[in-house]
């Protein structure tokens, strides 16, 4: 008599390692969840301007120190920015906005190379970033409709017929496409660097450690994908399957410019490509050699031209007419 493939013995043993497996997996979810929303929050004691920054704002005749500036969020919420004025004649600004666990100064750069070309800068601390208030990090699921009260906020500052842009990097990036499919008012949006989902990052991220691709958290790893996104919602209620950028941007008409580095090995080049596929409208620049968000230190010259390419042909191509008025000015 042949004896069975799985006996009582291995059956039970069997058992055994995918419960450990499967408990193993809830505790690296749980610990991930924890560490991912609740970012270290260094407060208003690290943030100043860089020396740089502020003398290239008095070069481009600013004239004056950036205002320290505030709104409220939907949920009352704190949020807290800088706002760089180029003079008093420009109708058009920016928003830039940072990545995870960074601060408004990590988006100095940009903000330089647009006071450089006539805009005023306005440069948030995220939620839950910064000096901003905030306990969570929520990805784009609140942080959408922050940026939203921040355009009405520039909206109100500026001259009538002028552009408001939006500029980010990362999760910052991730922010500003999410917030484009809400925000009409955008002109365009330049996002460097983001991911097409939180679920689609999750299944890098569990990978990445083993130097493995997104097959892994899609097959072995993906327990722990599942009871996170359980778990953000029983404990923070926050349901991470809305942080979706490739689902925001299906049915916007707001112009966005990709920029994508080859050689970016924490939100890698496929993300970017997601999110192009599904919107043929998205213009995707791929920059050889360029880390993630490095573009524009990587390749400097071809990072300005690009930017500054696309934000001139949409403000001037606003359906309205508004972009020709602003670059009248």
């Amino acid at each position: 008599m042949r004896r069975p493939i799985f006996s009582k013995r291995r059956l039970l043993w069997l058992s055994l390692f995918l419960g450990l497996y499967l408990a193993f997996c809830a505790y690296a979810a749980k610990f991930l969840v924890d560490m991912t929303l609740r970012q270290p929050h260094p407060g208003a004691m690290a943030l100043a301007p860089p020396a740089w920054l502020m003398q290239a704002s008095s070069d481009q005749k600013a004239g004056r120190e950036p205002q320290e500036v505030s709104v409220e969020a939907q949920d009352g919420v704190t949020l807290r920015a800088w706002y760089f004025m180029h003079s008093g004649a420009t109708r058009n600004a920016v928003i830039v906005l940072h990545g995870l666990g960074d601060t408004r100064r990590g988006m100095s750069g940009q903000a330089e190379l647009f006071l450089r070309h006539g805009y005023n800068v306005l440069m948030p601390d995220s939620r839950a970033h910064g000096a901003s208030g905030g306990e969570l990090a929520t990805f784009g699921i609140l942080e959408a409709d922050d940026v939203h009260r921040w355009v009405s906020w520039l909206k109100n500052k500026l001259p009538a017929g002028g552009c408001v842009f939006g500029s980010g990097v990362s999760m910052g990036a991730a922010i500003i496409l999410q917030a484009a499919a809400r925000e009409p008012r955008f002109c365009g949006v330049i996002a460097e660097a983001p991911y097409a989902s939180f679920r689609e990052i999750g299944y890098d991220r569990i990978g990445q450690p083993f130097h493995l691709g997104p097959w892994f958290g899609m097959t072995v790893g993906r327990p722990i994908i599942e009871f996170g996104m359980i778990y953000a919602r029983s404990k923070y209620k926050v349901n991470l399957e809305e942080a979706s950028p490739v689902a925001a941007l299906r049915n916007s008409s707001v112009p966005v410019l990709l920029i994508a580095g080859l050689e970016d090995d924490n939100i890698p080049i496929r993300h970017s490509r997601m999110i192009h596929e599904l919107n043929p409208n998205v213009i995707l620049w791929e920059v050889p050699g360029a880390g993630h968000g490095s573009a524009i230190s990587d390749a400097r010259a071809d990072y300005e031209r690009h930017v500054m390419d696309f934000i001139n042909f949409a403000r001037d191509s606003r359906p309205d007419g508004v972009g020709h008025q602003a670059a009248a000015q």
